[in-house]
């Protein structure tokens, strides 16, 4: 019995011992962590990320990941605090890529989902990595003015010429009034407890708009040799010693070194064009819908010479929230994600509908009854696609001559005309809007005749449709006088035109 209890006692050792190898090799790091007195490690922050789909464009995993990028933070937020977006870069020059996020509060007793006060800030927080604690943790943090998230967009600037980091969070408040607010970063090596690692330089409201001139910096600087000049920031708003709503104010407000502030050198009024007070107090009036009413449909770039130019446009389409962007011969759509009212006109965020981590913000003031003045604000971060200056006077879609010489009609964007073809009959009205019944179903929706280089080209738009259909036109006369059209369908691309494996589509000018 001896013996048997013996080799019973033996086995129950070894499986003993197995279980406690098992248990120090998977948890050993708990059991023997040593920690500081108050401070606990960090934990990790793990997020699931699938694989590349089977044929995925490489660029557009790399796409995928960015997005995921900015919609993550960390650290590990506190109870009741949302995140807005993301910044990640190496800020501090170490082999560690640090990360900014923006974020909003939930009020207390408030529900998932629910946010903040309107009028409550956007918080600013820096996260870097301690090497003692061996993880990500809070280092600093602020607050800016900005009250709407989805106007909100947060990038860093060298903007006083030291190469250091400056991080600028632009947007809106609830008062429909824009907001920059800039964070500088004090030189590596400072004492976080007497100097915090940012330091607010600026802020600036003001029921206009905000812009950066940026000027061109000098070789030396270029090359890291030297300092560049601070770059001064100009903003707009309206002259309320005058009668006229569209009168502005140009201040300009340059950085003063021994003071770490920008501060206020220069106003200089702006007289604004002199239109019928009551049609502007209407559109002006706040009232969201109507101004998005007046910018629908196409808008021609006004080159500084005031002449038009049918090589750069913006088709706004609010109805079914998108936007049209076409210059270099190339065009790009965008998804109208949210509108603010401005004292001026309009502010618009939008976001690339192929790229989705490129975001555009438009800036929208009325210039005349006929023209608006549009800046354009892209993300930094993600630098791509067209090189074509948005920024200028649009004036609205009217009859335009054919640049090539060679038509002696005009081409005019929106007409009354009907046709008939093999598909069936489509129809062409003033303000804009077509119709199409073919095979027994109707098609409806928007369109715009226009020019590219020597051709004529329409765009038919529905909101029902899958995409857009572009298509060169051909016109001609019959042996009857009548008028002919035909239409090739084409895709408009970074070469140009190209011509789709399609018939072309012909119609022949008949009665509604």
């Amino acid at each position: 019995m001896t013996r048997k209890f013996a080799r019973i006692f033996s086995a129950l050792g070894f499986i003993a011992a197995a279980i406690i190898i098992v248990i120090l090799y998977y948890y050993g790091g708990d059991f023997f962590q040593v920690r500081k007195e108050g401070e606990w490690r960090q934990p990790r922050i793990i997020t699931a990320r699938p694989l590349p789909a089977p044929g995925e464009d490489p660029s557009a995993a790399s796409e995928r990941l960015a997005r995921e990028d900015r919609l993550n933070a960390r650290v590990a937020l506190d109870e009741g605090e949302i995140l807005i977006t993301a910044l990640n870069g190496n800020f501090d020059g170490d082999p560690q890529e640090e990360q900014i996020i923006a974020y909003r509060k939930l009020l207390p007793g408030a529900g998932r989902g629910e946010i903040s006060d309107a009028e409550d800030p956007i918080n600013i927080t820096y996260i870097d990595y301690d090497e003692e604690a061996g993880g990500f943790r809070r280092i600093w943090n602020g607050s800016a003015a900005v009250t709407r998230p989805l106007t909100l967009s947060l990038y860093t600037q060298d903007l006083v010429g030291d190469r250091g980091v400056c991080v600028l969070v632009t947007g809106m408040n609830g008062a429909g009034e824009h907001i920059m607010a800039i964070f500088r970063k004090n030189a590596a090596g400072a004492d976080p407890v007497v100097d915090p690692v940012f330091e607010k330089i600026a802020e600036i409201t003001i029921d206009g708009s905000i812009s950066i001139k940026e000027t061109e910096r000098s070789g030396a600087y270029q090359m890291g040799q030297a300092r560049g000049a601070s770059f001064p920031i100009v903003a707009y708003g309206r002259d309320h010693n005058s009668k006229n709503i569209l009168d502005q104010l140009e201040i300009t407000y340059v950085f003063n070194e021994e003071r770490n502030l920008y501060e206020q050198r220069q106003i200089r009024a702006v007289p604004g064009a002199e239109l019928e007070q009551r049609r502007v107090r209407e559109l002006l009036s706040g009232n969201r819908g109507a101004f998005e009413s007046f910018i629908t449909g196409l808008w021609y770039y006004v080159s500084p010479q005031g002449t038009l130019d049918s090589r750069q446009y913006i088709y706004f389409d609010p109805e079914a929230r998108e936007l049209i962007f076409y210059g270099d011969e190339t065009q790009q759509v965008f998804t109208w994600q949210n509108s603010s009212i401005t004292r001026y006109g309009l502010y618009i965020s939008s976001q690339n509908i192929s790229v989705t981590t490129l975001r555009r913000f438009l800036d929208i003031e009325l210039e005349s009854l006929e023209s608006i003045r549009v800046k354009v604000f892209e993300d930094v971060r993600l630098k791509i696609g067209v090189n074509a200056p948005w920024d200028g006077s649009y004036r609205r879609a009217s009859p335009t001559e054919n640049s090539s010489g060679d038509k002696g009609s005009a081409i005019v964007s929106y007409q009354d005309a009907a046709y008939e073809g093999a598909i069936g009959r489509l129809r062409f009205s003033r303000d804009g809007s077509f119709e199409m019944n073919a095979a027994g179903s109707s098609q409806k929706g928007s369109y715009a005749f226009f020019v590219l280089g020597k051709n004529e080209v329409l765009e038919l738009r529905s909101p029902d449709a899958a995409g857009r259909d572009i298509f060169l036109v051909e016109r001609s006369k019959n042996a009857e006088g009548e008028e002919k059209l035909s239409l090739k369908r084409i895709r408009i691309g970074a070469q140009g035109i190209s011509e789709l494996p399609e018939p072309a589509l012909s119609f022949t000018a008949v009665p509604w």
